[in-house]
């Protein structure tokens, strides 16, 4: 059979992977049967890159997070969870990097305005980049004062991409619209020559990726079922995180969905 995509031919060989996870279980959540499994025969690299937070006082939004976490301090939740994180990567033979960005959760304006300080003890959401999770996260409209992290980020994974020589780059679709999970994306695609875009999970549960639009791309799919019962202990260790995304205990086997460009 031709390697008919460039995840294919990659398969072939030896050559390092990166995936870039949005927050601290992102990569494992969406594509841990595949980085288990190809753990055991290249070098795996996950970079995540939004794993801060920042100190009260906190949106509703953010409160809220912080009550479905049962956490009630925000530097101490981020800290166990990269905890987890690290636990589990190097369990399944991964190398982890965390980056350092702050959750969009907690991300501040980078200019409060005059005067701000008072109400923002009252009124937090008035020095927030993104106020509410609803109207503003998961609606994936990216603020204005992103646009300098994107283009940081982009240069930071092409000098990671040199670093690890890497042959393919893994980032998320989008599914479900996560402003953190398009930055990342965008991070990724300054790198379009290796970019491979995965499913995002479990947000496709619900939403699914707008294959339509990928095809114009050159986007083509691709699926990965081996090891899938693996995840399920994978996840369950992220224990700050498996009872919020999945409160009646059931973690789905769902295949691994990937967007491989095609024909190259």
């Amino acid at each position: 059979m031709p390697l008919h995509s460039r995840i294919d031919r990659s398969l072939a060989g030896d050559a390092p992977w990166l995936f870039l996870s949005p927050h601290l279980d992102d990569a494992v959540l969406s594509c841990g049967a595949l980085i288990e499994a190809q753990a055991q025969g290249r070098e795996i690299i996950v970079a995540t890159i939004f794993t801060e937070a920042a100190p009260a006082p906190h949106t509703r939004a953010a409160s809220s997070f912080l009550r479905q976490c049962s956490a009630h301090d925000a530097g101490r939740l981020f800290a166990a969870r990269k905890a987890e994180d690290l636990a589990v990567l190097q369990d399944m033979g991964v190398q982890p990097l965390h980056l350092g960005g702050v959750d969009a959760l907690f991300r501040g304006r980078r200019v409060p305005k005059p005067g701000s300080s008072a109400w923002a003890r009252l009124l937090p959401e008035i020095t927030h980049r993104y106020p509410t999770y609803r109207f503003d996260i998961a609606l994936g409209r990216i603020a204005r004062g992103d646009r300098a992290l994107i283009r940081k980020l982009q240069h930071d994974v092409t000098r990671l991409m040199a670093q690890t020589k890497a042959g393919l780059l893994f980032c998320p679709v989008g599914v479900g619209r996560h402003v953190d999970h398009l930055i990342t994306r965008e991070a990724g695609m300054g790198n379009s020559g290796n970019v491979v875009l995965y499913s995002d999970f479990p947000y496709d549960l619900v939403s699914q990726p707008d294959t339509s639009r990928l095809a114009r791309q050159g986007f083509v799919p691709w699926t990965w079922e081996q090891g899938l019962a693996s995840k399920v202990p994978r996840i369950r260790q992220y224990a700050t995180q498996a009872d919020a995304l999945f409160p009646d205990g059931t973690i789905p086997l769902k295949p691994e969905t990937y967007f491989v460009p095609g024909g190259n």
